[in-house]
């Protein structure tokens, strides 16, 4: 499946990750456009996030697989940053533990770091940067945070990542632990569609 059979206005969401392309739809899915993900394509490229910043991340992923697929593309990069840990894990969140990804040994990982420091000072937040960009190279980038702290042991069974030890203090939920319609409104990526959700129409529709 290549861009020339996709919609003009189409948006694929740079991701195999069913969660956040979930996260995605239900954040955008009011918009007047199809949405769907590299789970549909096929032999899409594998992109090496290396970079050292979120936009660096989203940009090279975007650009690539716009020019591969002939439709507009949308990419994240999102970090954890724990004041504790110097901003930590931050752009290496995903790979925290190792290069295979694993959400549970990264969990894992990061709880071991912060054994003993207290409450009061496990103050982190979410950072999202996300970067849509046109077959042509043209890009839009926005951004959303969210301030929580990290809780001593994982609650809740829903989201992905670091969501179960990540506490919304508001609320007095894990992002875990939060129904889909309120984690849609506090979280960093829901602040940056947020961002996004205005400007995205007009720039999807390329002629």
């Amino acid at each position: 499946m290549k861009g020339e059979h996709v919609h003009s206005a189409t948006v694929l969401i740079a991701t195999t990750n069913r969660g956040k392309f979930r996260e995605f739809r239900e954040l955008l899915g009011d918009l007047p456009l199809p949405l769907t993900s590299l789970a549909e394509f096929p032999g899409a490229p594998v992109v090496a996030e290396d970079g050292s910043t979120y936009v660096a991340n989203a940009t090279v992923k975007a650009v690539t697989i716009a020019r591969w697929s002939n439709c507009v593309a949308l990419a994240d990069d999102s970090g954890l940053e724990v004041d504790a840990l110097g901003g930590a894990p931050g752009v290496h969140s995903a790979r925290y533990a190792g290069e295979e990804q694993d959400s549970r040994a990264n969990v894992a990982r990061l709880l071991e770091a912060l054994a003993g420091v207290p409450s009061e000072k496990r103050t982190a937040r979410f950072r999202c940067v996300i970067v849509v960009a046109q077959p042509g190279g043209v890009t839009l980038t926005v951004e959303g945070s969210c301030e929580g702290r990290i809780l001593e042991a994982p609650r809740g069974t829903s989201g992905f990542g670091y969501d179960p030890v990540f506490l919304d203090l508001p609320s007095g939920l894990s992002f875990a632990e939060m129904p889909a319609e309120l984690k849609n409104r506090v979280s960093h990526r829901a602040r940056a569609c947020m961002a996004l959700g205005p400007r995205l129409v007009d720039f999807a529709r390329v002629d």
